[in-house]
């Protein structure tokens, strides 16, 4: 079982031939209310991914919550400890090009409520062979699920800030694209960014979107996989729909290259289609591309 303690947001996207500058104003062609948020998103590409997945996070009390919650249990994930607070949830503001290219603004709403995981969302998540963590909730709620989970931590980078010492001193696996490595270790160059967060962490992938992943551990040598070459709709959510299934990979025992190949395709996949959650591919769909 997969375990994401991590935000629910619903994502409001414009569809734009070009994103707006400062001050500026465009026409957009098209309009999507979908279901995201970093943490949802992880879940669901884990559960289509086929992985038995749990969600631990927050709603609000709005129009937008029951959505949000209906979309993950659609998706075959366990929202049980999926909590209601009042006021607004979580929203994301984005605008997609017609490169694919996209813009975000998140409010947290309720995501901003969770300070840590409660004892009863622990014992979910111990019995879980990964928990996938991000930076859409609190900073304290993220130290406090990494430091007292008693299992594998894989940590997204994102939105990129600074990382407590003792959240990375409780991360087995970081996984930043590559502009999040180079703000987090000052190194723009992919393979010294690599080198500088396995002063850090264990392990670490560096995702570079049409140029594949990095990955590279404390013991052994670098692996680069390309990426699978497709012509872009939407981005959005490529990223964790790649940790999604990485980690469903790694938990099946699958060899370090396979599992990145693995997350590679599925993340390829969800960029050939426009959102967040509704992009994610199947079990087969992953299986039948590889093949």
């Amino acid at each position: 079982m997969i375990s994401v303690f991590g935000s629910a947001n619903m994502d409001l996207v414009a569809y734009t031939a070009v994103v707006p500058g400062r001050g500026e104003t465009v026409t957009g062609h098209a309009f999507r209310t979908i279901p995201g948020g970093k943490g949802a998103n992880q879940a669901v590409a884990a559960a289509r991914a086929g992985a038995a997945t749990c969600f631990v996070g927050a709603v609000g009390d709005d129009a937008f919550g029951p959505v949000m919650r209906d979309t993950l249990a659609g998706a075959g994930v366990d929202v049980s400890r999926l909590r209601v607070v009042p006021g607004s949830s979580g929203i994301a503001h984005i605008v997609v090009d017609d490169d694919g290219g996209n813009s975000i603004i998140v409010i947290p709403g309720a995501n901003g409520t969770i300070t840590a995981p409660s004892d009863e969302d622990l014992a979910v998540i111990d019995r879980s062979d990964a928990l996938l963590l991000q930076l859409e909730l609190p900073m304290e709620a993220v130290v406090a699920a990494a430091r007292r989970a008693r299992v594998p931590v894989v940590l997204t980078p994102a939105p990129v800030q600074d990382l407590p010492r003792e959240l990375l001193d409780a991360v087995d696996l970081i996984v930043p694209n590559e502009h999040e490595a180079a703000a987090i270790t000052g190194l723009a160059d992919p393979e010294e960014a690599l080198k500088a967060l396995l002063d850090l962490v264990p392990e670490a992938v560096i995702t570079l979107g049409a140029e594949g992943a990095l990955y590279g551990a404390r013991t052994g040598r670098p692996l680069r996989v390309p990426a699978v070459p497709v012509r872009a709709v939407d981005t959005t959510a490529a990223g964790d729909t790649f940790v999604g299934a990485l980690a469903v990979a790694r938990a099946e025992g699958r060899p370090q290259e396979q599992a990145l190949r693995f997350a590679a395709t599925a993340a390829a996949l969800s960029v050939q289609r426009p959102g967040a959650s509704t992009s994610m591919p199947t079990r087969p769909e992953i299986e039948a591309a590889l093949a």
